[in-house]
């Protein structure tokens, strides 16, 4: 059952969680004053749940496995204006945040992602990193975005996402993001993060399979149609479209 939730921050900031013990300190004591940590617990068996609540984040329960579903069950729970999205692992540095959600709260962007910069060899093994070119290629290909990366950290108004009708609840969602958002003509920044090796074993770009299996999941998003009417495109109040 899910907390209730406490009185609106200025930015919620989703954190999918799947057996991030070791990492949860340091990333919810990086979280910027003022804003909202939401710890989606996706089928934690160490103590990941209980070690997000005593340090004070908003904990919830999806049970259903998959990136996707634990990112929405997120963004679901979100009340803020802005939400922002950052792995759980310590490979991001939430304390960034700021930077990356920047041009949403100014008006000047609809999504921003955080474009990863390793800080070492080990921080992005050398399959995950080759499959991310291709990606960035396709998206290219198919939205016209001239993207280098796919950035798990990203910054976005809640109520625009959610009128995106996100789907997949597996590895593509983050591209069916962009996907959806580029159909809809918004406007689509980068910037750079830095990339740091993670704590524990990658549930996904940790093995070739894990990779490619992601890749895949992403190819069936990048096959779907483009949406058809008017274009989606995000409310930014008071900022001539």
């Amino acid at each position: 059952m899910n907390e209730p939730s406490p009185s609106p921050s200025t930015v919620d900031v989703v954190l999918p969680c799947l057996d991030e013990a070791a990492a949860l300190p340091w990333v919810l004591d990086r979280i910027p004053s003022g804003w909202r940590a939401i710890v989606v617990d996706n089928g934690s068996t160490d103590a990941s749940p209980d070690i997000a609540r005593r340090l004070g984040a908003h904990v919830v329960h999806e049970p259903r496995r998959g990136f996707g579903a634990a990112c929405h069950a997120g963004l679901t729970a979100a009340t803020a204006d802005v939400v922002c999205f950052c792995d759980c692992d310590a490979s991001l540095d939430p304390g960034l945040l700021p930077e990356v959600a920047g041009p949403v709260l100014d008006g000047s962007a609809d999504l921003v992602l955080g474009r990863r910069r390793p800080t070492t060899l080990r921080a992005w093994p050398l399959h995950a990193r080759l499959a991310n070119v291709e990606l960035a290629r396709l998206v290219r290909r198919r939205t016209g975005l001239r993207l280098h990366d796919l950035g798990p950290m990203r910054a976005a108004r809640r109520e625009a996402l959610i009128a995106l009708a996100l789907t997949d609840r597996r590895s593509g969602y983050p591209l069916q993001m962009l996907v959806r958002a580029a159909d809809a003509g918004w406007r689509v920044r980068e910037t750079d993060v830095p990339y740091h090796p993670r704590t524990g074993r990658s549930k996904v770009t940790g093995t070739w399979r894990g990779t490619w299996q992601a890749v895949r999941d992403m190819r069936a998003v990048l096959a779907e149609r483009p949406a058809t009417g008017p274009a989606r495109t995000a409310h930014v109040p008071g900022v001539e479209r």
